[in-house]
């Protein structure tokens, strides 16, 4: 189901709450709604559609990728970068990491683990922002 975008700062800025198998649905309401804002969106988080949960969803340039749980393990090459979000009016700069790794669950709830590079880590790590309050 596409979702509305929220845009309430202090419901953003709180941490989100582990996602059990239970949250499944909410993989596909982040797959419905990253699809209707294709054109201006990347990445979201659940908070962005009102959820408090740790689900987010990354496009990978072939596909988007949901992830339950989603904890970097690895980082490395810091750089700075300016990012806008679709929640949020503006650019805001933050330091960023070209390589990263990450361990998540998937819609089997199997863990996984998966190594990200540039442009796509990027969008990994801004979503994982959200999902700890983080305003970027």
């Amino acid at each position: 189901m596409i979702k509305p975008i929220m845009r309430d700062i202090f419901f953003l800025g709180q941490k989100s709450e582990p996602a059990t198998k239970e949250d499944i649905q909410i993989g596909r309401d982040l797959q419905d709604t990253l699809r209707a804002n294709r054109e201006h969106c990347v990445g979201m988080a659940a908070n962005m559609i009102g959820v408090k949960k740790n689900v987010i969803i990354v496009n990978m340039g072939f596909m988007d990728v949901v992830m339950f749980n989603p904890v970097i393990i690895k980082k490395d090459t810091p750089y700075e970068a300016e990012e806008g979000c679709l929640s949020l009016d503006g650019v805001r700069k933050t330091t960023r990491y070209q390589n990263i790794e990450v361990e998540y669950y998937d819609f089997a709830w199997k863990k996984q683990k998966q190594k990200l590079t540039g442009w796509t880590a990027q969008i990994c790590q801004h979503e994982i922002d959200h999902l700890e309050g983080k305003i970027i």
